[in-house]
């Protein structure tokens, strides 16, 4: 029997006084994770980023159940992208991502 694969939607808001790009946000999660958990910790977290509104400054990531603890202290350790200094904030967390959107009126 194939295993079922739960996952989590994390909703992140970035606050800078700069705008962060994508290419830039995507960059420095990925390497964020890496630094801290290796390649084998990163592929175990099945990482995405599934939204990102540069105007809003809220992304969206996909991960799996397990490794949400991990994706959660990744992120909230991330304090620069490129030149500009950041605070990531974790705004909700939820199993679909209706049900996320829903809660945050997107």
């Amino acid at each position: 029997m194939p295993k079922i694969v739960r996952r989590r939607y994390i909703a992140v808001r970035i606050d800078s006084d700069q705008t962060i790009e994508r290419e830039d946000f995507i960059r420095a999660v990925w390497s964020n994770i890496l630094r801290l958990f290796g390649e084998y910790g990163a592929s175990q977290m099945e990482l995405k980023i599934i939204d990102y509104d540069p105007k809003k400054r809220l992304a969206v990531l996909r991960c799996s159940h397990k490794a949400l603890p991990l994706v959660k202290a990744s992120i909230l350790c991330i304090t620069h992208i490129g030149a500009s200094e950041v605070a990531i904030r974790v705004e909700r967390v939820s199993g679909t991502l209706r049900a996320l959107r829903r809660k945050l009126s997107l």
